[in-house]
C-alpha cells in the first residue's frame, strides 16, 4: 500500500530555528494527519543515508540537550555571519596573494571556531535519536514527499537511490525567486538553488507549491525545461500556510522596549520578515520619510531578522533621526513579543518585491490587523480586497495609505479586515495532503487493484 513519507530532516536537526520554511514544516508535520482515505501519513528524516520515521520533532526538553541545540543553532548563526564577512573582504582584496591569504585565515579560523565545534555537538546530539526518531523500512510505492529544505546535495544521492527502489517523489516549492530575482541573494545561494532545481526537475514526480501563484510559476519553468510533453506526464499543485504562532510561552516576557513603543495613542505600522534586499525596507524607509516630513506623527516598527545584501538599510535605520522615536527595529522577538505587536499595530506594512506566499500576512490578517502591502500577484491571492496595495514605483503612494489612515482612522481597503477568514495549520497539513494523494489517485487505484487481485 501507498505511504506518505513527510520529510522534514533540517528541521528535526535545528529544532530552534524559527523563520521561514522551518516554521512551515514544524507546523504541517505537527499537524500532519495519521492517515488520510486509507493511506498512512509518516514523518521522516534521512540521517547518514538511512530513513527514519519521526517520534518527536522538537527538542526533549532536557536542559543540557536543549542548551546544546540552542548554542549550534546560534554558532551556524554565526558562522553565515563570518562567511558573508569573508565574502565582502574578498571583493575588496586586489591582490591574488591577499585574496589567497584571507581564504587561508578564513578556513583556518571556520574549522576551529565553527566547523569541530558543530561536529562535537551533532555527537553528542546522537544519543538523543533513539527517543526522537525510529529506523523505517521504504517499501516500493511510498511517496517521499520532499517538504524541508533538501537542497544540499549530499541529500540527492539518498533520494535518488530511494526512487530506485520504487519511491516517488513529491517536491514541494515555496518559490522560484533565486532563479527569477538573483539579484536579492549572494553569489553561492543562487547557484545552490540552482543545481537543487536541475536536480528536482529530473527527480520529482509530482510539485506542491504554496500558492496557486508560485504553482503557475513552476509549471512553465517546467514547460521550459523539460518540454510541453515531458511537463504533462507531471502534476502540479498548491496548498495554503497556516497562521498560528505555535512558539507562543504563556509565561514568556514581551520585550519592554517593544511594549513601550505602544504606550502612546500615535498608530504603529509594523514590518515583520527577515531583513534582506527582496523585502524592500529601503522602499519602506522613503514612504515614511515622505510621511514624517509632512507632519505624520505615524510610528514604523521593523521585526526581523537580520538577513544578507543589508549593511547599507542597517546603516540608514541605525543612523535615522527618527530611530527610538518614531522609527524601532528589532532583530530578536519571541514569538510571545511579535503575538503582542501584531495584537497592539495599526497595521502591517509588507513591500516585498516578491514573495512565494508572504506568512506574516495571514499571520496579521487572521488575529484582525489589516495589511497593506505590495501590488504583485500573491499579495492579491491572499489579501484579495481586504488589503489596500501601494504602488513599488511611487513611496508616496504607501505614504498616502499611511496618511488616509492616520487621518480618518479608516483603514484604506475595499473590504473589513473582520470579515476575512483563513486556514488554520491543521487545515493546511491536511490541504496539503489531500491535494497530494488526489494527484496520486491512479496510482492508488491501481495498487488497490493489485491487492485486490492477490489470492
Amino acid at each position: 500500500m501507498i505511504r506518505l513519507l513527510v520529510e522534514c530532516t533540517h528541521v528535526f536537526q535545528h529544532p530552534k530555528v524559527n523563520s521561514g520554511i522551518q516554521r512551515v514544516v514544524r507546523n504541517v508535520v505537527n499537524q500532519l494527519p495519521k492517515s488520510m482515505n486509507g493511506v498512512e501519513c509518516i514523518p521522516v528524516v534521512m540521517l547518514k543515508g538511512k530513513l527514519y520515521r519521526v517520534l518527536k520533532l522538537g527538542a526533549l526538553n532536557i536542559p543540557f540537550f536543549d542548551w546544546m541545540m540552542t548554542f549550534a543553532g546560534r554558532l551556524e548563526h554565526v558562522a553565515h555571519h563570518f562567511w558573508q564577512l569573508h565574502q565582502r573582504l574578498d571583493k575588496r582584496c586586489t591582490s591574488k596573494f591577499a585574496r589567497r591569504l584571507l581564504y587561508v585565515a578564513y578556513r583556518l579560523t571556520a574549522l576551529a571556531c565553527f566547523s569541530v565545534p558543530l561536529r562535537l555537538i551533532d555527537r553528542v546530539n546522537q544519543y538523543q535519536l533513539p527517543k526522537r526518531c525510529a529506523p523505517l523500512q521504504h517499501q516500493p510505492g511510498d511517496q517521499l514527499v520532499l517538504l524541508d529544505s533538501s537542497w544540499h546535495p549530499d541529500f540527492f544521492p539518498w533520494a535518488e537511490q530511494l526512487k530506485r527502489d520504487g519511491v516517488g517523489i513529491v517536491s514541494v516549492i515555496y518559490d522560484l525567486i533565486p532563479l527569477t530575482h538573483p539579484q536579492f541573494y549572494d553569489a553561492r545561494p543562487v547557484q545552490v538553488f540552482k543545481e537543487w532545481f536541475d536536480w528536482i526537475s529530473r527527480t520529482a514526480d509530482g510539485y506542491v507549491a504554496i500558492s496557486a501563484t508560485v504553482c503557475d510559476q513552476v509549471r512553465k519553468e517546467l514547460q521550459r525545461r523539460v518540454g510541453p510533453g515531458k511537463a504533462n506526464e507531471l502534476w502540479f499543485d498548491y496548498f495554503h500556510l497556516g497562521s498560528e504562532l505555535d512558539l507562543r510561552e504563556a509565561n514568556a516576557i514581551v520585550e519592554p522596549r517593544l511594549s513601550r513603543m505602544f504606550e502612546t495613542a500615535d498608530p504603529v505600522f509594523l514590518m515583520v520578515s527577515t531583513i534582506e534586499p527582496r523585502k524592500n525596507h529601503a522602499f519602506l524607509l522613503d514612504a515614511f520619510d515622505l510621511a514624517w516630513a509632512s507632519g505624520s506623527n505615524a510610528r514604523l516598527c521593523i521585526a526581523g531578522h537580520i538577513g544578507w545584501k543589508c549593511d547599507a538599510l542597517l546603516s540608514r535605520v541605525r543612523n535615522h533621526p527618527q530611530l527610538n522615536k518614531r522609527l524601532f527595529m528589532f532583530n530578536d522577538l519571541s514569538d510571545t513579543s511579535l503575538e503582542y505587536a501584531y495584537s497592539h499595530a495599526s497595521s502591517l506594512v509588507f513591500p516585498s518585491w516578491v514573495e512565494g506566499f508572504g506568512l506574516p500576512l495571514v499571520e496579521a490578517m487572521q488575529r484582525g490587523l489589516p495589511a497593506m502591502g505590495s501590488d504583485i500577484p500573491v499579495f492579491r491571492e491572499i489579501g484579495g480586497e481586504f488589503m489596500a496595495y501601494f504602488d513599488l514605483a511611487e513611496p508616496q503612494s504607501l505614504a498616502d495609505l499611511v496618511a488616509r489612515l492616520e487621518s480618518s482612522g479608516q483603514f484604506p481597503a475595499a473590504r473589513d479586515v473582520a470579515d476575512w477568514h483563513w486556514i488554520n495549520w491543521r487545515e493546511a497539513s491536511e490541504q496539503m495532503t489531500e491535494r497530494t494523494l488526489r494527484n496520486l489517485q491512479p496510482m492508488l487505484v491501481e495498487t488497490q487493484r493489485r491487492h485486490a487481485n492477490y489470492p
